[in-house]
């Protein structure tokens, strides 16, 4: 019996929904522009990515250049208890008081707040965050099948939070949480006591969780900083979610905190933690060692943060039709410019523009936002240079807004 072949017929696989709603990002998507005007032979000012400039402290080097072990070990999966213990005096001076079973330490920020949707929220329901928000939010969101519900500030309060009545409009039964960065990224503003208080309000009264993100905790300029930690009667509620990265200038080491009171939240997410066997040790490592820096180690950094963000900000609204508000948190400003789309003008300044020699690369804010078309004419600048490179790139930016084709 002769049997025919049967053609294969190749069929286009298919991307998962998830991966085809999973948003570039904001921050990174200029990369090959900017790695393109480098091969040209135009520097680039690179403000458009939190990465600090401040050097990483020696003696936490030190402490993994100097550990002795045979055996690179999993650690825990809620990571080290030795750490754990570490961060428990560290969240003290901070006016936090834990334990260290309420610690999971995570690998980074970034796995602390998808743990903390993946335990609390269920695929299809809602986290109302204040708008302009940090942009991997949305990408978390839609790895644990969340709608990310933005709640407008504007940059003409200088990014306050926005009142109850806002809040209270977009409520619905899916509604089960609010996620607050304190300091903000992207926009450094500081939420004051009374705008927690109008949280916790709001969390008491739907049962909500109350997801805080306090990555730039030391890295405030005025006013207390006020952390959900301190909030009293909705300890049950709260997650906390931190990291090294910016505190240590440690971006490199991948490591955060998921900190909470919640034991059916820890239980939860110690399972999410198993699953992906255990935080890097160097870093572990690294993370104790710091916890051991002298009292006053922020004092210079901050003072240098501060420095930076007046030259900035000055320079900012010092250009025509260029509004900056003064940030008191994190190292983050948001500006908006008399352009007609911020996505062109901050490719055209890679693609198209240079100033002796020289450009800068800005973070669109269109990014930060989850309602469509907000931030059309805004930018996030991080002032993570020293403060001549931020005046030569602000000579950039000030030249390019004479010759942009789109200025307004």
């Amino acid at each position: 019996m002769n049997l025919k072949p049967v053609p294969y017929i190749c069929e286009m696989l298919t991307l998962s929904s998830r991966g085809q709603l999973m948003p570039p990002s904001p921050i990174r998507k200029l990369v090959p522009y900017a790695e393109a005007a480098k091969k040209r032979g135009t520097k680039v000012y690179h403000l458009n990515i939190g990465q600090p400039d401040i050097e990483t402290p020696e003696q936490i080097l030190d402490a993994v250049r100097h550990a002795d072990f045979k055996v690179l070990e999993y650690s825990h999966s809620a990571g080290n208890e030795s750490y754990r213990r570490k961060l428990v005096q560290y969240y003290k001076k901070n006016g936090i008081e834990v334990d260290h079973t309420q610690i999971i330490v995570t690998t980074g920020g970034s796995e602390a707040i998808l743990f903390g949707f993946m335990a609390c929220l269920d695929a299809g329901d809602e986290v109302i965050i204040p708008e302009p928000f940090y942009a991997n939010y949305n990408g978390f969101a839609v790895a644990a099948g969340v709608k990310v519900v933005p709640v407008t500030s504007s940059i003409d309060t200088g990014f306050a939070l926005p009142p109850i009545s806002a809040f209270e409009k977009l409520v619905t039964p899916k509604t089960k949480a609010i996620l607050i960065c304190n300091p903000n990224n992207p926009t450094g503003y500081l939420y004051s006591r009374e705008e927690m208080e109008t949280l916790k309000q709001i969390v008491q009264k739907h049962n909500l969780y109350l997801f805080s993100d306090e990555a730039y905790r030391e890295f405030c300029y005025g006013g207390e900083n006020i952390s959900a930690m301190h909030l009293p009667g909705i300890e049950e509620n709260v997650i906390l979610m931190d990291t090294i990265s910016k505190r240590y200038s440690a971006c490199g080491g991948r490591i955060g905190a998921l900190v909470t009171k919640n034991k059916q939240v820890l239980e939860s997410v110690l399972k999410f933690a198993q699953a992906r066997l255990s935080p890097p040790s160097f870093a572990q490592i690294l993370g104790e060692a710091a916890i051991d820096l002298p009292d006053n180690y922020f004092d210079a950094t901050k003072a240098e943060y501060m420095k930076r963000r007046d030259v900035l900000v000055k320079r900012l609204n010092d250009m025509p039709g260029v509004t900056c508000p003064n940030p008191l948190g994190a190292f983050y400003a948001m500006a908006r410019l008399p352009i007609d789309n911020a996505d062109t003008f901050c490719q055209w300044l890679l693609e198209s523009f240079s100033y002796n020699g020289q450009t800068i690369m800005l973070a669109p804010a269109s990014g930060f936002y989850g309602t469509p078309g907000l931030g059309k004419n805004e930018v996030r600048l991080a002032y993570v240079l020293n403060v001549d490179d931020l005046n030569k790139a602000m000579d950039c930016l000030q030249q390019a807004l004479k010759e942009y084709p789109g200025k307004k």
